[in-house]
């Protein structure tokens, strides 16, 4: 962020972290990783065609682009998003996201994607919150550096998407031309539904805690203003923030 505010890195420049000791991740935890054993990537972006009530298209697009990197070696079948926006396989995490942005008036200036993905690591701290690696999935050693720059790749891509969904397209599903049913103009899932489909537990009963009430409920999806959707007694909907998942 401070390069990027003083003009030095600029809309698509990668930083690549071999060591990082003061990690952040969500609701203030931390997120730790052993000296170049996985991917810890920041990604500048300048979303000045987007506006600021577009936050969460930019995080799955995000998300998305991490999906497709670890799908990719890991499968698809059992990568998913966890939402808001961590990366899991099966039951376990796999990478997270945490996107700071910086504001100018009403322009959005800048964005900094931090994305770390456990890649090479096999032993985890103890505080950890069920971690697995893809050498753990697979049980081969992975060139980090180069996942990294295939993780960019990807990136690009579901930018240009994001950026082609723009406008009015956005707001009903972030696909140019998109219906109601959030479908592009060739029947194309939208970015939304694409980040549904890979939804972490859609369609099934989890846990949640508001407050200090703990309840059971049935998780439908994720709105294009990224509230997560459940079903039970009622039909609800969770900014984020308001709930944590109980394991």
């Amino acid at each position: 962020m401070a390069q990027a505010t003083a003009g030095l890195a600029n809309h698509g420049t990668l930083i690549f972290a071999r060591e990082q000791w003061a990690g952040k991740g969500q609701r203030g935890r931390t997120w730790t990783s052993m000296p170049g054993e996985n991917i810890v990537l920041s990604a500048v972006l300048e979303p000045v065609a987007l506006l600021s009530s577009q936050a969460f298209a930019l995080s799955a697009c995000v998300a998305l682009a991490c999906h497709d990197l670890f799908s990719h070696y890991a499968g698809a079948a059992a990568t998913r998003i966890k939402w808001p926006n961590d990366l899991y396989w099966g039951d376990r995490k796999a990478g997270g996201i945490l996107i700071e942005n910086n504001f100018r008036g009403r322009r959005w200036a800048l964005a900094i994607a931090g994305m770390g993905i456990n890649i090479n690591q096999t032993v985890f701290p103890e505080s950890a919150r069920n971690p697995i690696s893809l050498r753990q999935i697979t049980g081969e050693s992975f060139d980090v550096i180069g996942l990294a720059r295939e993780l960019g790749d990807c990136l690009d891509r579901r930018y240009r998407e994001l950026e082609v969904g723009n406008g009015a397209g956005a707001r009903v599903g972030w696909a140019s031309g998109a219906d109601a049913e959030g479908m592009g103009p060739q029947g194309e899932p939208s970015l939304i539904e694409q980040y549904n489909d890979r939804l972490y537990k859609r369609n099934e009963s989890v846990r949640l805690k508001k407050d200090n009430a703990v309840f059971e409920t049935t998780v439908t999806g994720v709105s294009p203003q990224g509230q997560l959707l459940t079903r039970d007694v009622l039909e609800r909907e969770f900014s984020f923030g308001e709930v944590e998942w109980i394991r």
